[in-house]
């Protein structure tokens, strides 16, 4: 098995994202091939919608229609030095029915960079939280990196903590991300 794996996007047709992302597990599941296809995913998320009556629903929708996202083991190609899929990946993925291909120039499957799969929200992070609500804490990263502030609240699923901070002789909330603020040493 190979030690590094990269996110790839395959295109669907529309409306098709559930049905190749199916497809393909059941695919690796038959052929044995959890080694080099590692996680298949749709990306969605929660939104709520309002009815004309006012009326409050809250659906599930598709992040990026006619896109499957694909965590693919790669190797080394000995000639060029580049991260590859295998053949086999290759071919599994691109003939499975309602696949238009790989995004990327002609075709030619290119791997999503660390910060795009940050970006589009592909993998969750887990961030350890080392402070709580009115801790002193120092911001880490950022515009405001070396200032100490307060914690105001911290919500682990938004991936955001709020933090007040004095700023030009007045005190001014700040919203972060968990991992752009540390716990001062009590």
């Amino acid at each position: 098995m190979a030690d590094i794996s990269r996110w790839y996007v395959v295109h669907t047709y529309s409306g098709y994202e559930n049905k190749v992302m199916t497809n393909i597990e059941k695919f690796v599941e038959n052929r044995g091939m959890q080694d080099y296809i590692l996680e298949v995913k749709v990306p969605t998320e929660t939104v709520t919608e309002i009815k004309e009556d006012g009326t409050k629903k809250e659906i599930e929708r598709k992040s990026y229609p006619g896109y499957v996202m694909v965590k693919l083991a790669v190797f080394e190609n000995e000639d060029t030095g580049e991260l590859e899929m295998t053949d086999d990946t290759w071919y599994l993925i691109r003939n499975t029915r309602g696949v238009t291909g790989f995004v990327g120039p002609e075709s030619k499957p290119v791997p999503l960079t660390d910060e795009e799969v940050r970006a589009l929200g592909v993998e969750k992070r887990v961030v350890e939280v080392n402070y709580e609500v009115g801790d002193m804490v120092q911001i880490i990263d950022g515009p405001f990196e070396g200032v100490l502030g307060v914690v105001n609240s911290i919500d682990t699923d938004a991936n955001a903590v709020n933090v007040t901070i004095s700023m030009l002789g007045r005190e001014t909330p700040v919203d972060l991300e968990l991992d752009q603020v540390e716990a001062l040493e009590k």
